[in-house]
């Protein structure tokens, strides 16, 4: 197992569980104490856990994991995800789409179908669509978020106001039907409000794990919101919550 690999596979045990040792880790990753030692140590180094006598805890509550260590994490679902959410676009449309890598999954559906207009604030979204010619691309300005790979901030603000969306996709870290949709930075949701002011229709694609979670900062009561795209294993109780909220569940 590449190194790279290892590290996110500690990280979501370890966010999930809240802690582990050192030999559960070994069991887990089918490598040797010492290499989950060293590993446990470079992420205590980066601030993303605290190291502990035999194991690690999370840094954190609702840890907030960069981008680059999510990759990879319930990757068949968010392809589903991204599946079923292109059914919702449009010929032609506008579409506005926020960082995360639900909606990166989405960004490479889209663009194999081409003929559309894309306005996104991610750059590694961005990145992966200048090179289609098919798709006309509007990159949204403002100050870099490390974990995120977001332009955030009173500039993407500024310049989403200018715009008409057909329809925005945004991904969140948390979604209750009391508390509504959440993420971790403050910066970040208010730039995620100004995609949803822009659009005629709103969209939030979360797998499951998001769904009964609340995080730091508040993006928009579900009310705002018309489609929730996730996946098989939301609850029927989580779903019929979010129903109430006049809000359409897609599962895929």
């Amino acid at each position: 197992m590449l190194k790279a690999d290892r590290t996110a596979r500690i990280l979501a045990h370890i966010t999930q569980e809240g802690s582990a040792d050192v030999h559960e880790l070994a069991e887990l990753l089918q490598v040797s104490p010492a290499t989950v030692r060293r590993d446990l140590q470079e992420l205590h180094d980066q601030g993303l856990l605290h190291r502990t006598r035999g194991g690690a805890v999370t840094g954190a509550v609702n840890l907030e994991l960069p981008l680059r260590h999510k990759h990879g994490q319930r990757q068949a679902e968010k392809r589903r995800i991204a599946a079923a959410a292109d059914g919702l676009v449009p010929d032609g449309a506008v579409v506005g789409l926020t960082g995360g890598t639900t909606t990166s999954e989405l960004a490479r559906v889209l663009a194999e179908r081409g003929g559309i207009t894309i306005v996104t604030n991610a750059v590694n979204i961005a990145a992966d669509l200048i090179v289609r010619p098919d798709v006309r691309l509007v990159v949204v300005g403002g100050i870099a978020r490390t974990t995120s790979y977001e332009l955030v901030g009173p500039a993407a603000e500024r310049m989403l106001a200018q715009y008409h969306l057909d329809i925005a996709f945004i991904g969140v870290d948390g979604l209750t039907a009391q508390e509504g949709c959440t993420t971790h930075d403050e910066m970040e949701a208010q730039t995620d409000r100004a995609f949803l002011r822009s659009a005629a229709r709103s969209v939030v694609l979360a797998d499951s794990t998001k769904i009964g979670r609340v995080t730091f900062a508040k993006i928009c009561p579900l009310a705002e919101v018309h489609d929730l795209v996730t996946d098989t294993e939301v609850t029927a109780e989580q779903e019929r919550a979010i129903a109430d909220c006049d809000v359409r569940v897609l599962k895929a």
